[in-house]
């Protein structure tokens, strides 16, 4: 099982200042289900990836993660997320991410 909620955000070369607000900014991104905000339907990560195979949701899961930072967050960009395996067998996702390009 992906444990979504326990995200682990790495921000690579960046002051600690503006680390803290993309965090802060991402962390709200991946802790909202879509169709939950109002105003903003699409804000939030889909929640397809939660019935499929492990596999298959590992990689729903790290597009769905590129696909929205790509377009709420325009200040970095995803390298690349991995997972992180708990003692109870949860993954939590990593999620890499260098500086944007403007």
């Amino acid at each position: 099982m992906i444990d979504i909620e326990g995200v682990i955000i790495i921000l690579n070369d960046m002051p600690e200042s503006e680390a803290a607000d993309i965090r802060r900014c991402l962390t709200a991104l991946y802790s909202v289900r879509e169709g939950e905000q109002p105003l903003d339907r699409e804000f939030g990560l889909a929640s397809e990836f939660q019935d499929k195979n492990i596999n298959i949701a590992r990689n729903l899961l790290a597009l769905e993660i590129i696909k929205k930072t790509k377009k709420y967050e325009t200040r970095v960009q995803v390298e690349k997320v991995d997972y992180q395996a708990t003692e109870e067998g949860r993954l939590i996702p990593v999620v890499c991410l260098k500086r944007g390009e403007k």
